[in-house]
């Protein structure tokens, strides 16, 4: 896989809560490449593609949960959903950026104000 590849599937398999930035991935796969438990190669466009040794194959057997799992166990699926539908709500917030005129964008602002306010609002109430 290419070390992008890698961050959608660790994303995909822990249901979205951890999201590897690039700024940890790629170190790390310097790291594992050091010390011989995967090897790159160049594909079209000299992107990298990972793959493991026979040490890595090895090592990666001994591991008993795999690290998506351990957050499996401990999330909260409501969680999971608020982060995915803000999540939703930013890409939505990003492409007006680039796709309205400045009346949308100010109906936009008021809408995001409101919903913080509504938000604050329930949590107040929650206590």
């Amino acid at each position: 896989m290419h070390g992008y590849e890698m961050i959608q599937e660790i994303a995909e398999r822990s249901q979205d809560v951890w999201r590897p930035s690039p700024g940890s991935v790629y170190p790390t796969l310097q790291l594992l490449d050091d010390e011989g438990l995967i090897v790159s190669s160049e594909s079209e466009g000299s992107t990298k593609l990972f793959e493991l040794t026979d040490q890595g194959r090895a090592a990666a057997e001994k591991i008993n949960t795999p690290p998506w799992k351990q957050f499996d166990e401990h999330v909260d699926t409501s969680q999971a959903d608020l982060r995915t539908a803000l999540a939703s709500l930013c890409g939505a917030v990003a492409q007006s950026a680039y796709a309205t005129t400045a009346e949308v964008e100010q109906r936009i602002v008021a809408i995001l104000k409101n919903a913080r306010r509504e938000i604050y609002s329930l949590l107040a109430g929650s206590e």
